[in-house]
């Protein structure tokens, strides 16, 4: 780690960013106590942020709003499309999906992450088709739990920029992505941040915003 970053997350945790950090995580953990369909909201927010922006991701979750849990995989395509989502068919395959998770997800989710929420990450990952490591991960920060990394191109930018990682890397395998968020789990030891909370830092040093 550069001591540049260091100093940069330093002053970040004393500025006003830091109250919105803290604001961003505390509804993350409002999120864990809402009900089955938030949870599959969100869910599904995750889905459609693969290989496209959270900001889109937001805008469609808004705008489709029930239609996650009740639109014909026809009509979910149709909708993505229309509101200008690029992957429209392959997110509604994977939407419509993930469904038979809908009764149980949260529960699940929640048995899993009291022992580890690695576990629960490796159980989104190979039950929910079109969630990698950074998907499922995305998701279980959104959900309230702090202690698992996002390797998305920003992070792993700012790790390569900052000598964390010898090379920017085109896709993660398992091992890989494990590695490296090991190697964060350090640098938010360092920092005495979690892991949510380092993301959200690290992300708004390079976009100027705090999404979720």
């Amino acid at each position: 780690m550069t001591e540049s970053l260091s100093d940069v997350l330093v002053d970040l945790k004393v500025s006003p960013v830091s109250v919105k950090v803290k604001e961003r995580i505390e509804g993350f953990r409002l999120l864990n106590t809402l009900p089955e369909d938030e949870w599959f909201s969100e869910l599904c927010f995750c889905l459609l942020t693969a290989n496209s922006s959270a900001e889109k991701g937001m805008e469609v979750q808004t705008k489709i709003g029930d239609g996650f849990l009740t639109l014909p995989e026809k009509q979910l395509s149709g909708a993505l499309k229309k509101l200008g989502y690029r992957f429209f068919n392959k997110r509604a395959e994977y939407i419509v999906g993930a469904r038979i998770h809908y009764k149980g997800l949260k529960e699940k989710v929640r048995e899993l992450a009291k022992k580890d929420t690695r576990k629960a990450r490796e159980w989104l990952v190979e039950n929910i088709k079109g969630l990698g490591y950074k998907e499922a991960s995305h998701f279980l920060r959104n959900v309230g739990y702090t202690d698992v990394a996002i390797l998305d191109r920003h992070i792993l930018r700012i790790m390569h920029e900052n000598g964390l990682i010898p090379e920017l890397p085109t896709n993660l395998n398992r091992v890989k992505y494990l590695t490296y968020e090991n190697t964060l789990r350090l640098l938010a030891a360092r920092m005495k941040l979690s892991l949510a909370a380092l993301d959200l830092y690290l992300w708004y040093t390079k976009t100027g915003k705090i999404l979720k």
